[in-house]
């Protein structure tokens, strides 16, 4: 597949490259010189040009292109890029930083096919790695929401139980469920929690403790066992 990258600097350099990784074509847009010049030198096909142009983006190929990536630390140039590329029929990405808030969220999500916040999505990677193998950090709705991916272990209260009979607080759902090592589905109410299972859910900040606690236990006891995939 085709993509073109706008913005060479830390994001869209690193997503360039695992694309390139993935032996897919990929063509980056830069306005600096000198950003540019380093990607060339690392052996990307660069275009140095205002990405928010429609010239800039048709010499970069965006009429061949499957997706454009708009990655840049300027949303103005990142808007821009993806309404030139859903023009051109490419499935778009717009990069937006956490300084934006849930308001700039709102205000384009339904113009791009998707939004991604890096510096979330990192908050989130180091999330994971401090609650341990039992808790995975699936994504932050807004800023009081967030849907985990709980393992249940043998320290679990609620181990052996059917979900109809988790008393969850009221703050928090039940999203989906996965017995064992199957894919993630619709949770039943009949369905029963045992060692190994995960359970995903949407839970406000103030109860995510004592959802851990009734799904995995004490967190001081709990043997690591492998989340599922978000």
């Amino acid at each position: 597949m085709k993509y073109v990258i706008v913005g060479a600097g830390r994001v869209g350099l690193r997503t360039a490259r695992v694309l390139r990784e993935e032996d897919h074509e990929v063509t980056v847009v830069e306005f600096d010189p000198e950003t540019a010049e380093r990607a060339e030198s690392a052996g990307f096909e660069v275009v140095v040009g205002d990405g928010a142009r429609e010239d800039t983006l048709e010499s970069a190929g965006i009429d061949e292109a499957d997706a454009l990536g708009a990655l840049t630390g300027d949303l103005n140039v990142n808007f821009a890029a993806c309404m030139i590329g859903k023009h051109h029929g490419c499935r778009t990405v717009m990069r937006i930083d956490e300084d934006y808030r849930e308001e700039i969220y709102q205000k384009y999500a339904s113009d791009v096919d998707e939004i991604v916040y890096p510096e979330r999505l990192g908050a989130i990677g180091a999330k994971n790695a401090l609650l341990g193998g039992n808790v995975q950090a699936i994504a932050d709705i807004a800023q009081s929401l967030q849907v985990l991916l709980f393992t249940v272990t043998d320290q679990s209260p609620m181990a052996g139980y059917t979900l109809s009979e988790v008393a969850l607080p009221s703050e928090a759902r039940i999203l989906a469920f996965g017995k064992g090592e199957d894919p993630l589905g619709v949770p039943l109410a009949d369905d029963s929690l045992e060692v190994g299972d995960r359970v995903a859910v949407l839970a406000d900040f103030s109860v995510l403790d004592e959802v851990r606690q009734l799904l995995v236990g004490d967190a001081d006891a709990v043997t690591s066992v492998t989340g599922g995939e978000a």
